[in-house]
């Protein structure tokens, strides 16, 4: 299963809420440019965790992209630090009940120094807390 928060429209041009993948296993929450983490974790909440619940996975597997963050040049997302933290504590709550505790964590994106030390930073503090 593939789930993603991310900005649309953006390049490449794909992740529509319809896009659902060949075996339903595909689950997209896009968020228009501007948002941030009011709309973020309202995605979070209501499409990715309970397909992620649902579905059950035996290791989760974030890509963590920071580009979110209000700071960074690529995209127009709102997110800060806190919303990061938040969005690993409860894929930590997912993991623990469903997968031992098992995550493994690839930075994938940031592109403003400065934000992406400190929501790397906040990602891991809330790795380590739990």
């Amino acid at each position: 299963m593939y789930l993603s928060t991310h900005q649309m429209p953006l390049y490449p041009g794909t992740g529509a809420l319809t896009e659902t993948g060949e075996y339903n296993t595909v689950v997209n929450a896009p968020l228009p440019p501007g948002d941030g983490g009011e709309a973020f974790r309202a995605a979070f909440e209501s499409r990715i965790l309970p397909r992620m619940r649902e579905f059950a996975p035996e290791l989760i597997v974030i890509s963590a992209g920071f580009d979110a963050h209000m700071r960074d040049p690529l995209a127009n997302l709102n997110l800060i630090e806190v919303d990061f933290a938040w969005a690993t504590q409860k894929i930590m709550e997912v993991a623990d009940r469903c997968a031992e505790g098992r995550i493994v964590s690839l930075l994938e994106g940031g592109y403003d120094l400065e934000a992406l030390a400190n929501s790397s930073a906040a990602h891991v503090n809330a790795l380590m807390r739990g």
